[in-house]
């Protein structure tokens, strides 16, 4: 089956840069500012459910 790959591209890109942010606020050794977690997480959802979409005829 092909893929959407721009969906693909786009999920790439979320799950990349809300994992830089994550981690990158977990290597300064403080606590993570709420925005930037709840930012972080809905990217990393965000980006996971255009990976699983991105096949054609893919449903949820």
């Amino acid at each position: 089956m092909a893929s959407d790959w721009r969906k693909v591209a786009l999920g790439v890109l979320l799950l990349a840069v809300s994992s830089v942010v994550v981690v990158g606020y977990g290597l300064k050794n403080g606590p993570i500012p709420p925005v930037a977690a709840a930012a972080g997480a809905i990217g990393v959802v965000a980006g996971t459910l255009l990976l699983g979409l991105s096949e054609e005829g893919a449903s949820v």
